[in-house]
């Protein structure tokens, strides 16, 4: 029986902790660029956390500063993100018991289209899948 898969992002999907916030971000971790995108990940230990990957995502009020246009951005990412994180999941799963924490971090001045910003997205997955394994 196959399973059934629910392109969601919950909860607790989402990254809330300070204290892992503050961990992600305090150095050491690992960190690319895609551009206008960025990513930093760290892995977490089996019991920090609820989900397999806890996800932030990041535009700096130096970038937009209205609020309408920070808004549009985080949500082209996080629509990217839900579409195509199974290609993480999926990885994470044939590794066993490993959990991961994700912030994509805004680069650019400008709005890109959602199909770019899909094809970074996915780019910077597959990335993290190759670098993880």
């Amino acid at each position: 029986m196959e399973e059934t898969r629910r392109y969601t992002l919950s909860k607790s999907e989402r990254l809330c902790s300070k204290t892992l916030v503050e961990r992600l971000f305090a150095g050491g971790n690992h960190s690319f660029p895609a551009f206008p995108l960025r990513v930093v990940y760290m892995p977490l230990e089996p019991n920090e956390g609820t989900a397999d990957v806890s996800i932030l995502i990041s535009v700096p009020k130096k970038r937009f500063k209205r609020a309408v246009k920070r808004n549009l951005v985080k949500r082209q990412v996080r629509e990217a993100y839900r579409r195509n994180k199974y290609l993480l999941l999926d990885a994470l799963k044939v590794q066993g018991d490993k959990k991961i924490a994700l912030a994509f971090i805004w680069l650019d001045n400008q709005i890109h289209s959602s199909d770019e910003v899909e094809r970074k997205v996915k780019k910077l997955l597959i990335h993290i899948t190759e670098r993880i394994q």
